[in-house]
């Protein structure tokens, strides 16, 4: 059995927000696979260029940024800009012995494809990255949005395997960039055994009355102004928020703060997550509507349904397939009487079948079972 080097095309350094996504799960997984040698994390940092192990065995190699501010990011899409940053990288790929993967999570760095003779090259599309979360639009973004395309379109006419986290996303790779190949589309999934583990280690619900909830990043794709009328209206109910904030300020998030009955958490360690869960009556997804948003396959849905909760969303077309009565109730555009009635319908519901059948469909969604498909599509064995 011939030894194996992965190298990962991330967005940010391992620890960045504190969250998991997906491109964490793959490093994980492909670091289990018993002929891998090393998995290496590429990502931009606003530090120094090196090779750093990590505690999870995982190594990773920083590209500094042209300049610490945001704006500078776009030398990330631009070979002059980092490809003399790529030597170390190059030096220690040429002195290893093994098969080498290259695995593009965000289409940053397209001249890495060049850097070596790659036995498969990869892109596993996540994000519309181009476009806005926030949905604004002036020349800045427009200039963003062109420094990304452009890099996106190298990755995905090369690239050997191509794959999506949506239909929508699929969909556009296509339109967009005509890829030779057609791109395969592979939801996000769910660490089913460890909210089954976990959540029996957190009984009882110490906040008052129902309780809604929304766990993960906090940013700008979500509606903070749907949310806070829902809360105005049902004193009642208590909204709990748990995830770091990255709203840039956002004037309606910390409206949302200033009600009495929304709790945020902040930043919480992962394996928090399932115990959290376990003191929502309902997992919420509430985002706007808009173009970035219509992209979007959000970690959270099988998260909520492994630990046995219902969901309310919005504005997540790619969700819509699974929409089922006393499982996933979902709606479109902006209603705040529609929201809560879906609510309230969800909260009336006692019945231990309807548990089982949403732990039933997570469980189906294994990431396990995802990343073996997708391995044996890539390494072939």
């Amino acid at each position: 059995m011939e030894s194996k080097t992965h190298v990962i095309v991330a967005t940010g350094d391992w620890d960045q927000d504190h969250l998991r996504y997906r491109r964490h799960r793959l490093a994980e997984f492909l670091l289990k696979q018993r002929d891998t040698e090393e998995v290496i994390w590429v990502c931009p940092t606003t530090g120094k260029q090196s090779f750093q192990k990590l505690s999870n065995g995982i190594v990773q190699y920083g590209i500094p940024d042209v300049h610490s501010h945001k704006l500078f990011r776009f030398g990330r899409y631009f070979d002059l800009f980092y490809k003399h940053k790529l030597k170390a990288l190059q030096a220690h790929l040429q002195s290893k012995g093994t098969k080498k993967y290259l695995w593009y999570t965000f289409p940053g760095f397209p001249a890495i494809q060049k850097l070596i003779d790659w036995e498969t090259t990869t892109y596993d599309c996540s994000d519309l990255w181009a476009s806005s979360m926030t949905g604004k639009k002036n020349i800045v973004l427009k200039l963003r949005e062109q420094s990304i395309v452009q890099a996106e379109e190298r990755i995905v006419r090369t690239v050997d395997k191509l794959f999506a986290t949506s239909d929508f996303l699929n969909d556009y790779l296509v339109k967009t960039y005509n890829p030779a190949q057609k791109p395969l589309t592979l939801e996000n999934g769910v660490e089913y055994h460890l909210f089954e583990e976990r959540v029996k280690l957190s009984k009882g619900n110490d906040l008052s009355g129902s309780v809604i909830g929304y766990i993960g990043g906090i940013k700008p794709k979500l509606d903070f102004d749907l949310l806070n009328e829902v809360m105005k209206h049902r004193g009642d109910w208590t909204l709990l928020l748990a995830g770091p904030e990255g709203t840039n300020g956002d004037p309606t998030f910390h409206q949302l703060l200033q009600n009495e009955n929304v709790k945020y958490l902040g930043k919480i360690q992962p394996n928090e997550v399932p115990a959290w869960l376990n003191k929502i009556d309902i997992g919420l997804l509430p985002y706007k509507p808009s173009e970035y948003n219509k992209a979007v396959f959000p970690l959270k849905l099988f998260e909520y349904l492994a630990a046995g909760k219902p969901i309310v969303g919005y504005n997540l077309p790619s969700t819509k397939k699974y929409q089922q009565e006393w499982i996933y109730e979902y709606g479109e555009g902006r209603n705040v009487d529609e929201f809560i009635a879906h609510c309230s319908k969800l909260l009336a519901d006692n019945n231990e079948k309807h548990v089982e059948d949403r732990k039933k469909l997570a469980e189906s969604k294994d990431w396990n079972n995802i990343f073996k498909k997708m391995y044996m599509i890539v390494v072939g064995k």
